[in-house]
């Protein structure tokens, strides 16, 4: 006999499909304008964004969290690769900086799908919560002439730092900008060099995450229709559709205008996000 829960969720009522649709297309749009506009990685956008968007269609669970990790950065295969080449094409990615960061980069990622697949979604809310806390606060706050040292650290200290790159980015469901243009800018990297060598961090982290991703068992009662693993493919196509559409406004209106005042506002919205992450997350 077929399990009604399994038959809703792979044949959802039309009116949920739409609605599911309707919040994925602002969801896309949004997460490409700002990644157009202000550099940052659709990620950390879409990871809250896809959170509430399912519990406000009902889906729920211990997963869910994966889930929107997983999708998020499935979406983000796609994103970065195009924005690899199109970077590469000006000779602005730093190919040096990813050949020595790559393999730490990849590991720390795959131990990232490790740990978020054996973690409750309110603890992944935490996490989530607590990282783009201090995201936002850095993107608020920090100022470019800012510096750790004058060249990427190498020997011990990287092999430390690119696992953790990796490691924190999955546990966010991010690419690689959100730490590693930081990383860069904090080391001397010139920041158009540092965000297109961020694009390759992203292919990194996302290749290998999503692969593992797409091995994990979600509860079909508790997951939205056409989910494989823990990426559901509705919410992959559309926010890809949109973001490819969205982005280049984004950008022409980051060549319109001074973007720095936005990324302050940006970080506040950021750290009003976290905190309401963590509110959630402590049950409250």
């Amino acid at each position: 006999m077929t399990d009604p829960a399994m038959t809703a969720a792979l044949w959802p009522e039309p009116a949920l499909l739409m609605q599911m649709a309707g919040l994925l297309l602002v969801i896309g749009a949004f997460a490409g304008m700002l990644a157009g506009l202000l550099g940052v990685g659709g990620g950390i956008v879409l990871v809250p964004a896809f959170f509430y968007a399912f519990q406000t269609l009902g889906y729920g669970g211990d997963q869910l969290m994966q889930m929107c990790l997983a999708t998020s950065l499935a979406t983000i295969i796609v994103t970065s690769v195009r924005s690899v080449l199109s970077h590469n094409k000006k000779g602005a990615v730093d190919w040096q900086i990813l050949r020595g960061w790559g393999i730490g980069i990849a590991l720390g990622a795959i131990a990232g799908v490790l740990a978020a697949s054996s973690l409750r979604s309110s603890v992944l809310q935490g996490v989530f919560g607590g990282l783009a806390l201090v995201i936002g606060c850095y993107l608020g706050l920090g100022r470019a002439n800012w510096r750790l040292a004058e060249a990427m650290p190498k020997g011990v200290k990287r092999l430390a730092l690119s696992p953790a790159v990796g490691f924190l980015s999955v546990l966010m469901g991010i690419g690689g900008g959100s730490f590693g243009v930081p990383l860069m800018t904090l080391h001397g990297v010139p920041v158009h060099r540092a965000v297109a060598t961020a694009a390759g961090f992203g292919v990194i982290i996302a290749v290998p995450s999503v692969a593992g991703f797409l091995l994990l068992d979600l509860d079909p009662a508790v997951r939205p229709p056409f989910t494989i693993g823990a990426v559901n493919l509705v919410a992959f196509f559309i926010v890809i559709a949109m973001t490819l559409i969205t982005a280049p406004w984004g950008v022409k209106l980051a060549h319109a205008m001074d973007p720095k005042p936005l990324k302050r506002v940006f970080g506040a919205f950021l750290v009003l996000v976290a905190l309401n992450m963590l509110r959630k997350a402590f049950g409250h």
